[in-house]
């Protein structure tokens, strides 16, 4: 609910900019607060990773500097927070240059980490599409403040990879195989689903971010500032369809969630719901099977680990689906030729090796992604 007698403080006069910054990431310090601007709107703020190591650079001296009270995350973009990670770029050095696209990934789960051991308030003003590496940058942050524009999805099986930067940490602790459900089928869902699940923690409509910023940059209480203009997101779609969710995403593997969405979708029963199950089991089988044995295993495994073996888990599979067949051809059909019609390998989930599967999660030969402790982190403070 908005209380619009709640004061906000004046806005602060900026210092410098913290480090010489392209155009399209800016990170400034405004009075209190440092503020990363993400401006790259032709590709929807797709996050390069440049963009990331930019960020990632900064955030010891975000961290030690004692004028800044909060880091705030935020678009330029009204249609998009972002549209996730620019794909293409990891596909054409897996192809040139193997070594640089894992470094690629290294890098960017150690970003992940650094947000989640991050001490101070990061609040992240999201309107428009948040995913893939947007989700990324913001889900662990302290504070997570949904505009009405607020689109979030986890897209990767439909371009042979899996939902990555830590998401399966939070898929893995949804009620009723609601998380299962988002990692396989990568759906959309906007902000009353996304505050119900947790995904946010704030609505505030996108008008007010700009006063938000302003407020922060004077010191104002971050929870006091954003519980106060907080507005009910109204009732959660997917928590209204959670039994027939956890009927269908509880089975062992995909090829038995696809029939039991078979079943639910020629059932007598509620029309909407049998439309709603047919119209899901036609997005599963339009997705990767092996993106699709990988999520599902990941999810699962994800309930009982902590983020950072998540993000160590993240990387194995991340570095095999580069060896492998689907991200690449994924990526040319969604987004390259984009002619939609990937020639996925194998081709059906009854086609799928268990074996295969369990290769994806066996520790790397060169010791993998090494995290470095949160302890050692925080010190940096």
């Amino acid at each position: 609910m908005t209380d619009t007698t709640s004061p906000t403080a004046p806005t602060a006069p900026a210092r410098p900019v913290l480090a010489s910054i392209g155009p399209e990431i800016r990170i400034e310090s405004r009075g209190a607060a440092a503020v990363v601007t993400l401006d790259r709107p032709r590709a929807l703020n797709a996050l390069t990773t440049e963009m990331r190591a930019k960020l990632a650079s900064e955030m010891p001296r975000i961290a030690r500097d004692p004028m800044n009270y909060c880091l705030v995350l935020r678009s330029d973009n009204p249609k998009a927070f972002s549209s996730g990670g620019d794909v293409r770029e990891l596909v054409a050095w897996g192809k040139s240059d193997p070594a640089r696209a894992r470094r690629a990934f290294a890098d960017e789960y150690r970003l992940n980490w650094t947000l989640e051991c991050f001490t101070k308030p990061t609040v992240s003003l999201i309107d428009g599409m948040v995913m893939g590496s947007g989700v990324g940058v913001t889900l662990f942050g302290t504070h997570r403040v949904a505009g009405e524009g607020y689109r979030f999805a986890m897209p990767e099986t439909a371009i042979g990879l899996f939902p990555d930067v830590g998401a399966v940490h939070a898929f893995a602790r949804m009620p009723d195989e609601i998380g299962m459900y988002l990692g396989l089928t990568g759906r959309t869902i906007g902000r009353a689903d996304a505050f119900h699940l947790g995904l946010v923690t704030h609505c505030i409509a996108a008008t007010e971010h700009g006063m938000i910023v302003d407020a922060l940059a004077g010191a104002y209480p971050v929870d006091q500032l954003l519980d106060s203009h907080h507005q009910d997101p109204g009732p959660s779609e997917l928590l209204a369809r959670r039994g027939l969710i956890q009927r269908c995403f509880s089975a062992p593997d995909v090829a038995d969630i696809i029939a039991r969405l078979d079943q639910a979708a020629h059932s007598e029963g509620d029309r909407a719901d049998a439309d709603w199950a047919a119209a899901v089991r036609r997005d599963l089988l339009a997705r990767s099977p092996t993106s699709l044995a990988i999520t599902l295993r990941h999810i699962r495994g994800a309930a009982a680990l902590d983020l950072d073996a998540v993000l160590e888990i993240d990387y194995r599979l991340a570095c095999r689906c580069l060896e492998g067949h689907d991200f690449a051809e994924g990526v040319r059909a969604a987004l390259i030729d984009k002619d939609g019609k990937p020639d996925w390998q194998p081709a059906t989930n009854a086609d799928i090796d268990p074996s295969a599967i369990a290769a994806h999660f066996a520790p790397l030969d060169d010791g993998g992604l090494a995290l470095t402790p949160r302890d050692q982190i925080q010190a940096q403070r």
